[in-house]
């Protein structure tokens, strides 16, 4: 949501940073169902006044027995009645238009979010780690030979349909370990507070943090109104839904693991091998509360938090921010945290970090205390993956594969692992 009264003050500033986000000058028709709502208020207040006025002059003409007075004042009360009624529902009517439309609209960027159309205009800001040389072609994780017996999409096929995977034994444990890793670092490293949430929300959780009204198709309704969670950021990020806390709250941190689902609308064709892009997958998710003046220093800690377990992996990566085409629509700004996929190349998003300033707090109407007293202000939010499991473990697979088949072990999961160093050819731990 955005701030009316800023956009009444400077619509052209508004259209200005619109058009950073591809939306054509939204002001005009805002400010006109505005204006026209703000209109029926004040009509239907000032009804509301003459009906008052009205309604105490009735009693006086009867008292005194003149009966045409009393007639007229009884009519008059009756018909501004009836206008009250009809200008504070076309004012309704007209707030639900100027919700809608504003609902619509992406967040405005940050003045240091770079300019451009799609992930050809994004900058890198940071790299770590060289991609190993392999003295053989290396392989895309679901042909590494270790890795065949515990990753099977003919058997999720058949469950669930194409987008799905059903993962065994030495696999399994493994994917487990890392979202145990993760969940261990944040906590005992990072200082967040590990959360556990429900995986169905309502339709207002999925309104706060922005994946409806516009992005419904993006994810799974049930039959009954529920929805099932993108991602843990509806859950966390709406702990704070509705409420008014104190400055000495802020900053919360949380930190949750949880089966995500996705619907991947508009990505037909595009990476169907392997476990790259699922219906259903796990993320350890971070979400975090925060004063307006610290948001976007958090953002820089949040990354750090996401890029250090790669680190602790000894998986390369690189970190780039966001251009305003290519940023999510709740987003002021965003680093994605790309990991190296040797098997594909190439570098691929593992992490997305943002910071949504007052959007989603607008959206939930979240706000805090100020310690120096004054009407209470939006809180600001930020999110981001900390990390993909089922990416992190492409990862570790693609990096770690041997020209034997075997897979070479990150040493920091040695010990989620029962002291195994390694994956073997034919599928087990060693």
């Amino acid at each position: 949501m955005h701030d009316i009264r800023a956009i009444r003050e400077n619509p052209a500033a508004f259209d200005a940073a619109m058009a950073r986000r591809g939306v054509e000058a939204p002001s005009g028709e805002i400010l006109q169902i505005d204006e026209a709502r703000r209109s029926h208020i004040h009509a239907a207040e000032t009804a509301q006044a003459d009906q008052n006025r009205a309604s105490k002059e009735v009693g006086a003409a009867k008292a005194k027995g003149d009966e045409a007075e009393f007639e007229r004042l009884r009519g008059l009360v009756a018909e501004k009645k009836a206008e009250v009624a009809a200008m504070q529902a076309e004012a309704k009517k007209l707030d639900g238009q100027l919700t809608e439309l504003l609902m619509g609209l992406p967040n405005l960027a940050y003045d240091d979010t770079p300019d451009g159309a799609d992930e050809d205009d994004n900058v890198e800001i940071h790299r770590w780690g060289t991609p190993r040389t392999f003295d053989f072609t290396p392989k895309e994780h679901y042909d590494i030979e270790g890795v065949k017996p515990g990753m099977d999409f003919e058997v999720a096929a058949k469950l669930s349909g194409a987008r799905f995977v059903v993962m065994s034994g030495a696999v399994a444990r493994i994917h487990r370990a890392l979202a145990q890793f993760m969940l261990n670092t944040h906590i005992d490293e990072n200082g967040l507070t590990e959360t556990w949430t429900p995986v169905l929300v309502r339709p207002e959780m999925m309104f706060g943090t922005g994946q409806l009204p516009k992005f419904g198709e993006d994810s799974y309704e049930t039959t009954n109104g529920w929805w099932l969670v993108p991602t843990a950021e509806v859950t966390l990020t709406n702990i704070v839904n509705g409420l008014t806390v104190e400055e000495s709250y802020l900053p919360r941190r949380y930190v949750a693991h949880t089966q995500c689902f996705r619907s991947e609308a508009g990505s037909a064709g595009k990476d169907t091998a392997g476990m790259l892009r699922q219906h259903q997958f796990e993320k350890v998710e971070m979400v975090s509360v925060t004063h307006p003046d610290k948001s976007r220093e958090e953002l820089d800690r949040m990354t750090g938090c996401a890029q250090g377990i790669l680190e602790k992996l000894g998986l390369p990566y690189r970190t780039v921010v966001l251009c305003t085409g290519d940023m999510g629509f709740g987003a002021r700004r965003t680093h994605d945290i790309e990991v190296w996929l040797p098997g594909q190349d190439k570098y691929r998003e593992i992490s997305s970090v943002s910071v949504c300033g007052d959007f989603q707090a607008r959206r939930m109407n979240a706000r805090f205390k100020s310690k120096d007293g004054g009407k209470p202000q939006f809180l600001h939010t930020l999110n981001g993956s900390g990390l993909a499991v089922g990416r992190c473990l492409i990862a570790v697979l693609e990096n770690g594969q041997q020209a034997d088949g075997s897979v070479a072990l990150p040493e920091v999961l040695h010990p989620y692992l029962g002291g195994n160093t390694s994956l073997g050819a034919d599928g087990e731990l060693r």
